[in-house]
């Protein structure tokens, strides 16, 4: 039975989070929490918190065995944008996009 688990409206760029989401894909949890444990990125804790509240709702339904847990599918997509201007030269503007994203997490036993 899958177990799902969604981090929405967080403050990390798609690109990014999807380079760290790549590296957990099809792995035991023990093992993708391991990975993430030493990773210097910042997607990397946001995605170790995600798998963690993913593992508590398995423990929570009772109806899988929490032990044999592997990362079915991780998938990282784009949010919205927040749009910020900072000052430029000679009275311009110019644009800050602060990214957003998505990030949809399925467990499942092996």
């Amino acid at each position: 039975m899958e177990v799902k688990a969604m981090l929405r409206y967080t403050r990390v760029g798609a690109q990014k989070a999807r380079l760290v989401a790549d590296l957990v894909r099809g792995k035991d949890v023990n093992e993708a929490l391991k990975t993430l444990k030493f990773l210097n990125k910042k997607s990397s804790g946001l995605i170790q918190k995600l798998i963690k509240s993913a593992v508590a709702n398995a423990e929570q339904k009772k109806v899988i065995d929490i032990d044999n847990l592997y990362v079915k599918t991780i998938y990282v997509d784009a949010g919205p944008v927040l749009k910020r201007f900072t000052p430029r030269a000679q009275g311009r503007a110019a644009e800050i996009r602060k990214k957003t994203s998505h990030i949809n997490l399925v467990l499942d036993e092996r």
